[in-house]
């Protein structure tokens, strides 16, 4: 055997293979690597948020102003997903139904549009930075931290986007240990700079900034490096022939692409939308308060998306080989992994709100508004999982149609009108501002559920009597 064999046999036997073995055991040995990877990924923000919350005389004021550039960085989040979304349950299906150079192609496509898009969106940041801080509720006083911050992260478009829209590529071909470890190589990288830059080097918000950026870029490295080198489909940038003839492929990716698209655009409204509000109703103390809680929603939101995101291309692939068995095994296992956290983490806010809160704030005043904003805001967060399980199955299935509705409904029809509705047509003032995500909670996660089940269940047993 050649050592180039060998390299090959070793790195193959980390891969998770969807074809054979227990589902229980495949999506946990696809979603302990997620996990680690995507609490990791969360230490790109919340790190920079902890130690910007700890600038000596300005960190509760800078935390909010900081807060406000999430907004616009959801947008490029969404850009990403657009494509990284899109595209790897296509590879998934293609990879499943043996057509590897289909797959390849899939792949380089999403690379291409996510370098032209990379390259537009940081032009456009550069540009109009300012007025888009001003959109999101970027007050005089918050602006002195948002438009330093949000023009230094414009410039690493292009290492976030190709970090965070490729790593579902090594992820959907079972290397979920190389995808855990480019998430490592940014995050640690960013837990050591930032309080060089923002303390040692005095630069406070541009410092966090700058450190972020360069974590960012490493991932970026290993990532390309990974899929061009030693992933078993490679990555390539398609020549401009290919991309004039592949349009049919483009619009493919995208359309699906455009549910995780329009759920993290909206977000990035319905965060607009809760600034406004609570500016409006309250002070700048709960801007800086749904700060923190979208900082802590961010942490309880990992794990359950992480079973997702490792449940997604075991999911696909099955449906592309045509073994329905185990794609609604698969879904199953999901759901209850999903439902039991989602319920646990429910009570532990509701009883404990102050110990997530005090990772992001040691000012009293602050803490004390989250914490009853918390009690609110995560109500009802079991009914969470019946989203994320419905969402996950409809866009590992390709079923682009009613992946957007849903993620269309939850906020968009329901959160942002309520946001308005409660507080002042109920008279709720700033609680009613919170309290329009428990009700989106039930409403849109009850129903994302109960079509999957009386849509994908039937498909499932024909498919499975079509084979026999």
């Amino acid at each position: 055997m050649t050592e180039a064999e060998l390299c090959y046999n070793t790195e193959d036997m980390k891969r998770v293979d969807f074809d054979k073995g227990s589902i229980v055991k495949n999506i946990l040995q696809a979603s302990f690597p997620m996990l680690v990877a995507q609490m990791l990924n969360l230490l790109y923000n919340i790190v920079d948020r902890i130690f910007i919350a700890r600038i000596p005389g300005e960190g509760t004021a800078a935390i909010g102003g900081v807060g406000l550039c999430f907004s616009v960085i959801l947008m490029i989040t969404a850009f990403t997903n657009l494509f990284g979304q899109g595209g790897s349950p296509l590879f998934a299906i293609e990879r499943g139904r043996k057509r590897d150079g289909d797959a390849r192609k899939i792949m380089g496509l999403v690379w291409f549009l996510i370098t032209a898009a990379s390259v537009i969106l940081t032009a456009a940041l550069l540009i109009f930075a300012e007025p888009l801080l001003h959109l999101v509720g970027a007050s005089d006083a918050e602006m002195k931290y948002s438009l330093p911050y949000m023009r230094i992260y414009a410039l690493g478009t292009f290492c976030s986007m190709t970090s965070v829209g490729l790593n579902p590529f090594i992820n959907a071909q079972g290397y979920f240990r190389a995808g855990m470890i480019s998430v490592v190589i940014g995050a640690a990288a960013n837990i050591a700079l930032d309080p060089v830059f923002i303390f040692t080097l005095h630069m406070g918000v541009s410092g966090a900034a700058l450190a972020t950026i360069l974590s960012q870029m490493l991932s970026a490295l290993y990532t390309l490096h990974f899929l061009m080198r030693s992933a078993e489909l490679t990555l390539a940038m398609p020549d401009l022939q290919t991309i004039r003839r592949s349009g049919k492929q483009i619009g493919s990716i995208c359309s699906l692409g455009t549910a995780p698209f329009i759920m993290y655009f909206t977000n990035s409204m319905v965060a607009v939308v809760n600034n406004t509000l609570l500016a409006k109703l309250g002070s700048d103390l709960y801007v800086s308060s749904m700060t923190v809680i979208s900082s802590v929603r961010q942490i309880v939101d990992t794990p359950v998306m992480a079973v997702g995101e490792g449940s997604s291309p075991i999911i696909s692939y099955n449906y592309g080989a045509g073994k329905p068995d185990r794609v609604v095994r698969a879904a199953g296992v999901m759901l209850l992994l999903q439902i039991g956290y989602c319920s646990a983490m429910w009570i532990f806010i509701l009883k404990a709100p102050h110990v997530l809160a005090g990772i992001f704030t040691s000012d009293y005043r602050l803490l004390d508004v989250t914490a009853r904003a918390m009690r609110i805001y995560f109500n009802a967060f079991a009914f969470m999982a019946l989203q994320y399980t419905g969402q996950t199955v409809f866009k590992s299935l390709n079923k682009k149609k009613r992946a957007i509705f849903f993620s269309l409904l939850r906020k968009a029809v329901i959160v942002i009108p309520l946001a308005y509705l409660l507080p002042y047509r109920f008279g709720m003032g700033t609680d009613g501002v919170f309290m329009a995500e428990p009700v989106s909670n039930v409403i849109g996660g009850s129903a994302c559920f109960l079509t999957m089940l009386c849509t994908i269940l039937p498909e499932m047993k024909r498919m499975k009597e079509g084979a026999a």
